[in-house]
């Protein structure tokens, strides 16, 4: 599934793309999708293919097309603090995204089938928290993974704002869906080929919307072996954060603001710094005029430029090595932008322990 925009050279072109064709459409979106490289989470040796909009599998790893993504995001219709329930969580990736919109006084939580998956989900996800830039430009709600089939919650489990199934779902699982979600809540799952939006608006009452046409493997079935019912799957704990992590949260939240406030370029709270986008190169046509000749008795065409085609050619010169210089520049642009990070430079100057210090940097090396 997939290939409905062109692919991108990098994660803000493809970026760049979605948006043009309308799969991004707000703001909170598109700064998710750029603060999370999807290359990241690209075995190595497969990268190349990360900006094109097609789904990718090796082995049980799996990344749904950009264009699906885009489309989850903005059908969920997230918001600060919401809940938020990932049933295949895959990679983490559109758990991560999830999580710099929720928030810090969010839920979010991912259930996957298969515990090598889960595991590589973890590890990409601790090295977006340790390496990324764009940690620090959000306040962000840690996903937590459990494995487990998700057709066999257990019963008791909590329910959620927002809930996202990344397999193809059977009608005969329709309701197992819906009472996982809360009144008010937004559910997106694939169902019957159809990216499908569930909006529950009453105990027992329920708003459907098909958003796209898609094409996903269905969700795997329970195994049951000898006739033993399954271990239940028990859902993360939905904790109150402890004092501590509450004090950190909100001094980095002023030190980030008194940052943005002190840099009076509107970029705003937890803005990403947008990669100045390469201008395309223009194509000239060449213009020909046709001619005609007698050698001898004959009558030979012939092809000649024009006056106007020569002058449109040195012109399409000068654009170029205009352009050239125009993109050397934004390069230049491109790594001081990299090498700033202004909250932390905010911690590093205060007068703490550097234990402390090392704390509200959440032990980020760089």
């Amino acid at each position: 599934m997939g290939g409905a925009v062109s692919a991108g050279e990098d994660n803000d072109d493809l970026i760049d793309n979605l948006k043009e064709a309308q799969y991004i459409r707000t703001e909170k979106v598109e700064q998710a999708f750029r603060a999370i490289d999807r290359g990241d989470y690209y075995l190595d040796g497969y990268r190349d293919s990360a900006y094109k909009d097609l789904a990718w599998k090796h082995g049980n790893i799996h990344l749904s097309a950009p264009c699906i993504y885009s489309e989850v995001m903005e059908a969920l219709k997230l918001q600060p603090g919401l809940s938020f329930l990932n049933l295949g969580s895959g990679t983490g990736y559109l758990s991560t995204m999830v999580g710099l919109i929720v928030g810090p006084f969010g839920v979010n939580h991912g259930v996957e089938l298969h515990k090598d998956v889960v595991e590589y989900a973890r590890e990409k996800l601790d090295d977006f928290i340790k390496n990324s830039d764009s940690f620090d430009k959000f306040e962000f709600c840690e996903p937590a993974f459990v494995v487990g089939n998700c057709l066999e919650i257990s019963t008791d489990s909590h329910q959620y704002d927002r809930i996202y199934c990344g397999a193809g779902v059977q009608k005969d699982h329709e309701n197992y869906m819906k009472v996982l979600l809360k009144v008010g809540g937004i559910l997106v799952m694939p169902i019957e080929d159809q990216l499908t939006q569930i909006t529950r608006t009453g105990q027992c009452t329920w708003d459907s919307k098909n958003i796209l046409a898609v094409s996903f493997a269905p969700l795997a079935q329970p195994s049951v072996a000898d006739g033993e019912k399954p271990d239940a799957v028990q859902l993360p704990p939905v904790t109150v954060r402890g004092l501590q992590d509450l004090s950190r949260i909100h001094i980095r939240r002023t030190l980030r603001n008194l940052a943005d406030d002190g840099d009076g370029d509107g970029q705003g709270k937890g803005a990403v710094q947008r990669v100045p986008q390469k201008r395309k190169r223009r194509r000239c046509r060449r213009r020909r005029i046709n001619t005609y000749v007698f050698v001898g008795n004959q009558l030979i065409p012939q092809m000649v430029e024009s006056e106007e085609e020569e002058h449109a050619e040195e012109e399409h010169k000068e654009v170029v090595v205009e352009e050239e210089e125009e993109e050397e520049r934004d390069i230049g642009d491109i790594e001081i932008l990299k090498q700033v990070n202004a909250l932390r430079d905010q911690i590093m100057s205060l007068p703490l322990p550097e234990s402390l210090k090392a704390y509200l940097l959440y032990y980020r090396e760089k």
